[in-house]
């Protein structure tokens, strides 16, 4: 490796480095200010926390990595312009492309890397913190009953006004629904007041209510004596209710059931998923198609045969000449009755097809949704190929290092890019345009700037040139000013 090559590589991985760690250590902050409320009230260790960011953690590198590659590289070829250093380099021949040419090589595979990282790394991390959410979520707080909303404990729910006293241990204005083994609501509990203490046997919760009634909804088959006894009601002036809280936190937060979402899948096994997945949807409509062609084509009321004969209540047949003769002729058709039917058949049908349009659009995103995360998989390494050009070209033409400009047209750019990404792949969810398009579309958008700003480098040329838009202005308002100037001034 050349001197120049060394020297170079060196300073933009010092910079790459100090910025993706940075800029990780912000973005796992967001993480977990994005989810403290699934942390919160349920006990659970550091280290466990420690495990979900971890495990969390490369979901964030396609927004860390190319944003890192862009602020490095302008920062990079930024302070090389800056400090003259490019001057001395073109004094002795070597060009903006031969300066390049070692980063572009180290990007190629670091593209490379990117594409094993997303195959491999990522869904590991994906399949790992999915199972640690689903299992955080299975964790109940103790003795956590927050007032004003109602709180799942157990087979209840309860809702408080008020907690107060030692350790607010009582509370006001008491309204619990209980669960029957049936798995509904049909007792409602309300009470003044009440009181919450640790019952001596076991790992249970033990809430004394005061001054209040319970309401029970009386289960019976027969409609009459429903409406005579609706519900059972019980006064009490103390009612104990012993809570078992053994469950609440017996999860394994280590079990590990969910293997089947697409951000698990690897290359192969999405491939696999999408075939299947279109064959099925194929085979879907297809067979819907013929069901509601023959549906369409058995009504009973309205049908044709080869004599063009019409039946009517599959008993009456009669043929006729046009369709006026058959709408006037009362004899053998009721034209309210007809008309009545076939609106409510049209309407049935129309229903139908509806219902049938939304589960298709349901499984249609499903398939685009796998498309995506497959060209995902690809198109990390070319993003960030792209924005280091951008990056580099830019900061050869604006000569500006450090953390100041450099930074503002990094997060400009990277915003962009990344939401017009984020708009392809939404679009192509909803099918409005293809998931290969929807995917790569930041791409070809920013892969021809990325060569302009590099020819634009490469001839010391500034990415917009005012004065070729000024230059034509000033022509064009002399042509138009001059002549009156110099009438008068011969007039004089």
């Amino acid at each position: 490796m050349k001197i120049i090559d060394r020297y170079i590589l060196l300073s933009y991985l010092q910079r790459l480095t100090s910025v993706f760690v940075i800029l990780m250590l912000i973005f796992i902050i967001q993480t977990f200010w994005l989810f403290i409320d699934e942390f919160a009230g349920k006990g659970i260790d550091f280290e466990v926390v420690l495990k979900f960011l971890l495990y969390y953690s490369p979901k964030l590198i396609p927004l860390v990595l190319p944003l890192s590659v862009l602020l490095a590289a302008i920062m990079t070829y930024g302070t090389l312009a800056e400090n003259f250093e490019f001057a001395a380099m073109k004094s002795t021949g070597i060009s903006l492309q031969r300066a390049l040419r070692g980063l572009v090589i180290f990007h190629f595979f670091l593209g490379i890397g990117s594409y094993y990282f997303a195959n491999y790394v990522m869904p590991y991390g994906e399949f790992k913190y999915y199972n640690l959410r689903r299992n955080l979520g299975q964790l109940k707080p103790a003795l956590a009953i927050t007032e004003g909303i109602f709180n799942e404990i157990g087979e209840m729910n309860i809702k408080v006004k008020e907690k107060y006293g030692e350790d607010n241990r009582f509370l006001r204005d008491v309204i619990i629904h209980e669960r029957t083994p049936d798995r509904k609501n049909h007792i409602v509990i309300k009470a003044a007041e009440g009181e919450l203490k640790s019952a001596k046997i076991g790992q249970q919760l033990q809430l004394i209510l005061y001054n209040g009634n319970r309401y029970e909804e009386v289960q019976t088959t027969r409609a009459k004596e429903k409406r005579k006894m609706p519900h059972a009601k019980a006064s009490f002036e103390k009612y104990i209710m012993n809570i078992d809280l053994s469950q609440f936190n017996n999860v394994d937060l280590n079990q590990e059931k969910y293997k089947s979402t697409f951000r698990m899948q690897k290359t192969e096994e999405l491939t696999k998923s999408i075939d299947s997945l279109e064959v099925k949807f194929s085979n879907e409509r297809t067979q819907y198609a013929k069901n509601l062609m023959t549906t369409s084509l058995s009504n009973p009321l309205i049908t044709k045969d080869k004599k063009d004969t019409v039946a009517v209540n599959d008993s009456l047949y009669h043929k006729y000449t046009s369709v006026l003769s058959f709408l006037t002729d009362e004899k053998y058709f009721r034209h309210a009755q007809v008309i009545r039917t076939a609106q409510n058949n049209t309407k049935s049908i129309i229903n139908n097809l509806e219902g049938k349009k939304k589960n298709f659009f349901i499984y249609q995103k499903l398939i685009n949704l796998h498309k995506n995360a497959y060209h995902e998989k690809y198109n990390l390494g070319f993003s960030i190929f792209f924005l280091f050009m951008i990056g580099a070209a830019l900061g050869a033409i604006i000569r500006k290092g450090g953390l100041g400009l450099p930074m503002v047209l990094a997060v400009v750019i990277f915003l962009t890019f990344h939401y017009v990404g984020l708009f392809g792949k939404n679009a192509a969810e909803d099918n409005s345009i293809s998931p290969f398009f929807g995917s790569w579309l930041s791409q070809f958008i920013f892969a021809p700037i990325a060569f302009y700003f590099a020819y634009k480098a490469s001839t010391d040329q500034g990415v917009f040139n005012v004065d070729n838009v000024i230059e034509p202005l000033k022509k064009q308002w002399n042509k138009i000013n001059i002549p009156t100037f110099v009438t008068r001034k011969r007039k004089n």
